[in-house]
């Protein structure tokens, strides 16, 4: 992949091709990765040698075992690094993503923590200069203002930026809470619980590869197709306190994939068009990701036959966030971090996290593929 990497470097210098920068792009990671982990291994073997030589002198023998300590550790942090590298990429990693999120178990208490990952993820982008929008925002009371106090109901942000989808869908699972609410007047630890869901978006606007976009939507064999005679369209009057538009007109729209039961539903914007643009878009999103889950979930069986890891989707608890210690605990990685503040505001500390589970991932994904190797090397052995 190294070589392959160079190779078309040296094509492109001459003459730009778009697919071949694209494909050099991917292997971008790989060569980079390789190449640290290829010096600091012929520093450690020059350092070896170094100590091994007799004629060596005290005073750089001592500073010899000094760097092949830290020359050692850095190369167990690069092996992991060029593991992950190699990792088979997402088919959907590019892509901008819709995350969903929805209150659990734990009542008003789960609705209000619900709002909290909300700003949590909208102050990330933020700080990561991703382009984010509500898409759909409902409470309890049927409000739509975000700044209001009511307990969140449903939201769904749009997160535009190309490869949203790649640095946010480890964030799909059950995330459950455990501080003190504002309503309980002894003091007593409530445990609540969010769910979060990552969905593929296809950008709506006119961006580079739009056109190869447009083509999965007329692709039968795409995971975004969806055929128009399979999808009920019901109209309604919009729901909720407050607006002149709210129970005046038909805007809102509800979607039903009939093939699957998937019901969507949209009434944000006063528009019934810009409401079924919208809900068009969710449908597309869900289904594409159904899809996929449903692939993986078939190669992950056959994996869990091999080397037992077990499934860890969205109906799984993820993350935990204790407010009385302090503590946000993932439960993939295992990572513990003391600053849930800085992680609630979308900090460094949810960085930190983040990249924890995208590297568990990764071994957990490249265990499966060596498992999937060895059960075939042992199937063809007793041939």
């Amino acid at each position: 992949m190294a070589s392959e990497h160079d190779k078309l470097s040296e094509e492109t210098s001459e003459n730009f091709d778009a697919k071949i920068s694209r494909r050099i792009g991917e292997l971008k990671s790989v060569a980079m990765a390789l190449k640290e982990w290829e010096d600091t291994q012929n520093s450690l073997s020059e350092l070896s040698t170094l100590l091994e030589d007799p004629t060596t002198d005290s005073e750089l023998r001592e500073l010899a075992v000094e760097d092949l300590a830290t020359t050692a550790s850095q190369l167990d942090t690069l092996s992991r690094n060029l593991a992950t590298s190699l990792t088979p990429k997402h088919p959907f990693e590019d892509l901008p993503c819709l995350l969903e999120i929805r209150p659990g178990v734990g009542g008003g208490e789960a609705g209000l923590f619900a709002g909290d990952l909300l700003r949590m993820y909208r102050a990330y982008c933020q700080r990561k200069n991703m382009r984010a929008s509500l898409l759909k925002f409902e409470t309890e009371d049927g409000g739509s203002d975000p700044s209001g106090d009511s307990p969140l109901q449903e939201a769904i942000l749009e997160i535009e930026s190309p490869g949203a989808y790649g640095k946010l869908r480890s964030e799909a699972g059950v995330h459950r809470v455990q501080r003190v609410p504002a309503t309980e007047n002894k003091g007593r630890t409530h445990t609540s619980a969010v769910a979060v869901l990552v969905l593929p978006s296809l950008p709506t606007s006119g961006t580079e590869g739009q056109e190869v976009w447009e083509a999965d939507l007329k692709d039968p064999n795409s995971d975004y197709y969806i055929n128009p005679t399979d999808v009920r369209t019901d109209v309604m009057r919009a729901r909720g306190a407050g607006g002149q538009h709210v129970n005046t007109t038909d805007s809102a729209v509800r979607l039903t994939h009939i093939p699957t039961n998937t019901v969507v539903s949209m009434q944000d914007s006063r528009s019934q068009h810009q409401n079924r643009e919208r809900a068009w878009q969710l449908l597309r999103s869900k289904i594409a990701q159904a899809r996929r889950e449903a692939r993986e979930e078939e190669v992950a069986r056959l994996r869990r036959g091999v080397i037992g890891v077990a499934k860890m989707g969205r109906g799984d608890k993820v993350r935990t966030y204790n407010y009385g210690q302090q503590r946000v605990t993932d439960h993939r990685s295992g990572l513990s971090v003391h600053n849930l503040d800085d992680v609630m505001e979308g900090g460094d500390e949810l960085d930190k996290i983040i990249d924890s589970v995208k590297t568990w991932l990764g071994e957990r994904e490249i265990e499966g593929l060596l498992a999937e190797d060895e059960a075939t090397a042992a199937g063809n052995g007793r041939k």
